[in-house]
């Protein structure tokens, strides 16, 4: 069945769920990983010094100088392999600028890569055999000659491309004194089909776009997936049997169950950050409240009663408050409330409307979607509401999602459809959260509603 011939829910319902989806298609209508074995390896030479870890280089520093690296083949198929998710993942960030250069044997030759304006320099090698794979990788400073990092890795013979992300978020750790965050995925809705009449099938891709696949069949309509942070867990909404609901997806068992059997529809599911808990909205009458479910329990707790559309709620990294949509002053803005319910308290205050709020992982801003004269922006702004910053604009910009380390979003980007849905396209791109370097990640066809994993542990 197809999800435009869904005879499903009143029209007071579609109007609650238009309400939360904004301009988005509905109902088809016109809308360390596991099995990776990390070694240390012996300096070869002078390796740095105690204390030397702090990086030199500040993620904005970067922004504007990106980092000259130099990053050779390790040699070999897999060798190739490694070396070029590595080079992809770091200047994809756009705050590296991978070089070329032949592979060194032993202690690098540092003049040679100074004379190509390097500052850090990657070497090692890349060999298979009895089904294994292992990876040895030293990480340098080029202008001192240090060895900054030295390990080995030891996986299956699969698992070049993971080694690969591992090797990258260790370089943008030691290089910038942060997190990285390329080993991890982005849970999204794929798209296929005429615009009126879409498929939708819950699907899951590495970060950077590839080993991209499916996770449902597409019989229902499925909508806004959202990541567990401590599990191999998403949950997301299902039109499932003709009545869209939230549904829990394990991911390591392929297990699917029911969260909450309300009265009403629920939709906009968040995970709270321990992972025990999902929030999420209920339609009541012409409105919406705020709930949560215990994944253990399933005991349910109602934490808004406004008589208004409440929807879109997200949790702060403590746990301590939720932010979340609601038009109880006239039209949609931003709230923020503590996790327990009550105490409201409006943060957005610029021109139109107010959607799609998500918290940063670490906690200094909330992302957004506004929409103003006829046009949809995404931006961030403190918790407190104040230094709002517009990231980028078009049609439908929407379902903003942070990257583990908070430096970069994921969202959904749609042109507008001419007749017969000529011209229409969604896709998912990133963003710095300063607005720098904008990029589209590939995945299956048409896609929207992204979100992003945690590392993969």
């Amino acid at each position: 069945m197809r999800p435009s011939d869904l005879p499903l829910i009143s029209d007071v319902e579609a109007s609650l769920l238009a309400a939360h989806f904004g301009r988005r298609a509905l109902l088809g209508a016109g809308g360390l990983a596991a099995g990776v074995l990390a070694m240390p390896l012996s300096a070869l030479a002078q390796a740095a010094p105690a204390g030397a870890g702090e990086a030199e280089i500040t993620v904005d520093q970067a922004r504007t100088a990106p980092i000259p690296i130099v990053i050779p083949v390790l040699g070999g198929d897999a060798g190739q392999l490694v070396s070029s998710v590595i080079s992809g993942d770091l200047g994809n960030c756009g705050l590296f600028a991978p070089i070329n250069g032949a592979l060194p044997v032993g202690v690098p030759d540092f003049g040679t890569y100074k004379s190509l304006g390097a500052r850090a320099l990657v070497s090692g090698t890349a060999t298979t055999g009895g089904g294994g794979l292992r990876v040895e990788f030293r990480l340098w400073d080029v202008l001192t000659g240090q060895q900054i990092q030295g390990t080995a890795y030891t996986a299956g013979a699969g698992d070049a491309r993971k080694i690969a992300h591992i090797i990258a978020d260790v370089i943008y750790e030691r290089l910038l004194g942060e997190k990285g965050y390329f080993n991890s995925r982005i849970a999204y809705i794929a798209r296929s089909g005429p615009r009126a009449h879409q498929i939708t099938r819950l699907a899951i891709m590495d970060q950077d776009g590839a080993n991209s696949h499916y996770l449902s069949g597409g019989q229902w309509l499925t909508l806004t997936p959202r990541f567990s942070p401590v599990s191999e867990q998403l949950a997301f909404m299902s039109y499932a049997n003709n009545r869209p609901r939230v549904y829990v997806l394990n991911l390591a068992t392929g297990r699917q169950q029911l969260l909450g059997d309300f009265d009403g529809i629920s939709f906009a599911p968040r995970f709270a950050p321990d992972g025990r808990t999902v929030v999420m909205s209920v339609t009541r009458g012409g409105g919406s409240d705020i709930y949560t479910v215990d994944l253990a329990t399933r005991a349910k707790r109602q934490l808004t009663s406004s008589g208004a559309i409440d929807t879109s709620p997200c949790y702060s990294p403590d746990g301590s408050q939720i932010v979340f949509n609601s038009d109880r002053g006239g039209t949609p803005q931003l709230y923020i409330m503590s996790a327990g319910g009550g105490g409201a308290k409006r943060i957005s205050y610029g021109s139109g409307t107010y959607g799609s709020p998500v918290w940063s992982p670490r906690g200094d801003l909330i992302a957004f979607t506004r929409i103003a004269n006829g046009s949809f922006s995404l931006g961030v702004m403190a918790p407190d509401g104040t230094g709002e910053r517009i990231l980028t604009q078009g049609f439908t910009v929407d379902t903003p999602t942070f990257c583990p380390n908070g430096r970069v979003l994921a969202f959904c980007r749609q042109t507008a459809a001419g007749a017969g849905g000529a011209g229409f396209s969604s896709s998912i791109g990133t963003i710095d959260i300063t607005g720098f370097h904008e990029r589209a990640i590939p995945a299956i066809g048409m896609s929207s509603d992204p979100a992003w994993s945690p590392l993969n542990g």
